[in-house]
């Protein structure tokens, strides 16, 4: 895995010493391509569409190799599940939340116990009933009759990573509750308001196989989350490690700090900076804009797509993109990333029409006609 840094150097570019990362984001010619790794040219950062000038990364900032180490505690305690770890990094160093569909028994509160063990995180689990209430979340004002006033009693809300367990079995009001935490990052209670902790990420599940006694996430709320994710069962040999492993009475699950918190304000900052080319984010565009005018884009799925994405949309495929791209060791976004993370996105934000339903198109099939009809830069 390559390494990520910056360094600042007004009015010139220093060449990058990474051969396969030297080329020019964005830039597909022939000639480049035919050119031998030490000869490709540097990235363009005099005339970057996005403002900055003079960028390069280099040693003296975190490096993508620092989640080396993070990977290899997490592999430690979990088996498998790569794609979903990397799902919660990408919420976490862009500051979104998931929403997690699988069926009980993948080790999803496992998986999220043990990252926020390695990043030093405080964790909490809620599990959603029909019976919960808004201040079971949040927290309540609690009277003291000796003192005549009221005791705040901050709710498991208030934690850097909040696991919301199955939050389709909550009444509306719960829901809504959480939500607000979720996009305003704050509380309140009585007449004051409480910041929740930095960073703050919700991961929410969902139970695709049981629907009875279910309260659904409105529309307008599944918008909210950053990506739903789709959890599968393991392989065979996942499998057979996972009973070598836990299989005994008392296995040890304990993860292990490897990351401080300083060091992970550094890759957020570093996920920030990585450079999205003019062409990536047209492509980008044109991905979220085909699921509202499909018609415009000559596509095949114009009767299929009752409501798009809206900006949100957009804002949180561009966010995820560059996180995708951080993790793959990579200072720029090409339009892999986007196909890659197109699906977690947009699955939510798309509201297909009877006649999809009909033809039994699920919304990652649509997804996917929208991907393969756009021609990519």
């Amino acid at each position: 895995m390559h390494k990520l840094y910056r360094v600042y150097h007004p009015g010139r570019v220093i060449p990058s010493p990474r051969p396969c990362l030297s080329a020019k984001p964005g830039s597909h010619s022939s000639d480049s391509a035919k050119l031998a790794p030490e000869q490709h040219p540097a990235p363009d950062t005099e005339n970057r569409d996005d403002g900055t000038r003079g960028f390069l990364y280099s040693d003296d900032m975190v490096p993508s190799e620092k989640l080396e180490p993070f990977y290899s505690a997490v592999g430690r305690v979990l088996v498998g599940q790569r794609p979903l770890v990397d799902r919660l990094l990408i919420g976490i160093l862009t500051d979104g939340h998931i929403l997690l569909e699988g069926v009980p028994g993948l080790a999803k509160t496992l998986a999220v116990r043990t990252v926020a063990a390695a990043l030093q995180l405080t964790f909490s689990r809620i599990q959603f009933t029909p019976d919960l209430l808004p201040g079971d979340v949040v927290g309540t004002q609690i009277y003291n009759p000796r003192s005549g006033e009221f005791t705040v009693k901050p709710g498991p809300v208030f934690a850097n990573i909040v696991l919301a367990d199955e939050i389709n079995r909550a009444p509306a009001k719960v829901q809504s509750a959480l939500l607000e935490a979720m996009q305003e990052r704050q509380v309140t209670l009585g007449d004051t308001t409480y910041p929740l902790p930095r960073p703050f990420f919700v991961l929410a599940t969902q139970n695709p196989i049981e629907q009875e006694g279910t309260y659904p996430l409105p529309e307008a709320q599944l918008d909210r989350f950053l990506l739903k994710a789709v959890m599968g069962y393991p392989s065979r040999a996942e499998e057979l490690t996972i009973l070598d492993r836990v299989g005994s009475v008392n296995a040890q699950l304990d993860g292990e700090a490897v990351l401080s918190a300083e060091e992970l304000a550094q890759l957020r900052d570093a996920v920030d900076a990585v450079y999205v080319d003019g062409k990536v984010k047209d492509y980008l565009l044109d991905v979220v804009r085909a699921t509202r005018q499909p018609t415009e884009y000559r596509l095949d799925v114009a009767g299929l797509i009752q409501y798009g994405a809206s900006p949100r949309g957009s804002l949180a495929l561009l966010r995820a993109a560059k996180a995708h791209a951080f993790l793959a060791g990579r200072d720029f976004v090409t339009p892999e990333d986007i196909k890659q993370l197109a699906p977690d996105v947009l699955r939510h934000r798309l509201i297909l029409t009877y006649e999809a339903e009909a033809e039994e198109l699920t919304v990652d099939k649509v997804i996917q006609r929208i991907l393969d009809g756009l021609p990519i830069p």
